[in-house]
């Protein structure tokens, strides 16, 4: 894995050893010498990873990291404090900075490489999530930040319940925790509801690293978080835990106050990697979908018949479309209002829903009209269809709450199947002009397409 990362120091023999270090594993280096320099770098080269000293004359590492978090344009950027420090203090400081981790000189490379990678594995995710996002061209405010409510559900795994119990009482008092002294239970009990997972490696009596592992591979938690407590020594089972998808390590003895501030960054960085999800999973809703009626719009009712009339010239399976319109729909409007003309177009989107089969994809076309697209279904049987919606229609009692008002709604339709060497112009032409005949011959009504194809 490649990537660029930026290294702050003020000493440059350290910068010196430390560029020379990552770029032997291909790594692109920035350098700067300080912390005003960083942050005109991370928004000049946009950086994947800092490695950022603590110790600097004039504006410290933690003010730094600070900035870095504040700024909309580098806050998303992980960054990995490096110092001689090595006082509980000071590693609470970095963290509640905003700093993703804490490491203390010197470097061991194993552990170095093994965060970096982590930590570089988790932004390409959510920058994946992000530029889906911005691609979509939606009118939402970017997704900036989130803040971690209280009462976070995090389960403690451990190799008894004696240990596990100690371990959760270490948990910030805002959290519910749930604590399983049978990796077992755990494994069968962790689910979508938990928002952090917390697994003790350091028994020889278990192996911690599979309960890991089952987390990740599920795909109800697969991006739950994991807090591993490892061992100060064992850095292989540490390297190991990381490349399995772990997101942070703490070592015993555990600091209650450090566990929370590492509990604090890795729930945000979930809520906020959730809440851009959320932000696509809508975007990509509008999209496609007609904000109205809940139906499909016009440019994806498109690109399916595209796709099912390539079907068709493929393999030759029936394909039919309906096309519906509200009969004297403006009178509606001018009438009751467009209050009243929203209404039936809503009500009439649920019936036609209500009246079609699962795999027909139904879409408003535009106005009052709506098409439906029939795979595999030859005219007569779409004109059947048709004929079902025609009815459900003319039977509903079309009552607004809004005014009182009982509206008299009927729909015309017309039905064609797309023949061999036609485009799906030339079978929507036919589909409009059925329609047309429809409405010329007295309206409510279905007429089916018999014309040959020009």
């Amino acid at each position: 894995m490649s990537a660029r990362i930026l290294i702050v120091d003020d000493i440059e023999t350290n910068r010196r050893l430390l560029e020379a270090r990552l770029s032997a594993e291909y790594f692109e280096v920035l350098c700067a010498a300080d912390g005003q320099e960083a942050l005109d770098l991370c928004v000049e080269q946009t950086p994947d990873l800092v490695l950022l000293d603590v110790m600097m004359p004039g504006m410290d590492g933690f003010e730094t990291c600070r900035h870095f978090k504040n700024n909309p344009v580098t806050r998303h950027i992980p960054v990995i404090m490096v110092t001689a420090l090595d006082e509980r203090e000071d590693r609470i400081k970095g963290l509640e900075a905003g700093a993703d981790d804490f490491l203390t000189k010197p470097l061991d490379d194993v552990a170095l490489f093994a965060r970096v990678r982590s930590l570089l594995r988790l932004k390409q995710l959510t920058d994946e999530l992000r530029v889906r996002e911005r691609s979509l061209d939606t009118e939402g405010e970017p997704v900036l930040d989130v803040e971690v409510p209280s009462g976070a559900h995090i389960a403690v795994v451990a190799v008894d319940d004696r240990t596990a119990a100690r371990l959760a009482a270490k948990l910030p008092d805002d959290v519910a925790a749930q604590s399983f002294g049978d990796p077992r239970d755990a494994v069968q009990a962790i689910g979508a509801g938990v928002d952090l997972v917390v697994v003790d490696l350091t028994s020889k009596h278990f192996d911690g690293l599979r309960v890991c592992a089952r987390v990740r591979s599920d795909a109800a938690t697969r991006n739950t978080p994991i807090l591993a407590v490892v061992d100060p020594d064992a850095r292989d089972q540490m390297v190991r835990a990381l490349d399995l998808g772990v997101n942070d390590v703490v070592t015993r003895p555990v600091d209650a106050g450090e566990l929370a501030a590492r509990i604090r960054t890795q729930l945000r960085r979930a809520r906020y990697a959730d809440k851009l999800r959320d932000r696509l999973d809508e975007s990509l809703e509008l999209a496609v979908t007609d904000p109205l009626t809940g139906l499909f719009n016009r440019r994806y009712l498109a690109s399916r018949l595209d796709q099912a009339a390539e079907g068709f010239a493929r393999v030759g399976e029936p394909l039919s479309v309906i096309l519906f319109d509200l009969d004297q729909f403006k009178e509606v409007n001018d009438r009751h209002g467009h209050a009243a003309g929203d209404f039936v177009l809503k009500a009439f989107a649920d019936t036609l829903k209500s009246q079609l089969r699962a795999i027909d994809i139904a879409g408003r076309f535009g106005g009052e009209e709506f098409l439906v697209i029939l795979k595999d279904t030859a005219a007569d049987c779409a004109a059947d269809a048709a004929e079902r919606v025609r009815a459900a229609v003319a039977r509903q009692d079309f009552s607004v709450k809004a005014t009182g008002d009982t509206l008299n709604v009927t729909v015309s339709a017309g039905v064609a199947q797309m023949r061999d060497g036609e485009t799906v112009g030339q079978l929507l032409d036919r589909t409009d002009a059925a329609l047309y005949d429809a409405k010329n011959g007295g309206r409510n009504q279905i007429v089916l397409s018999r014309a040959k194809a020009a």
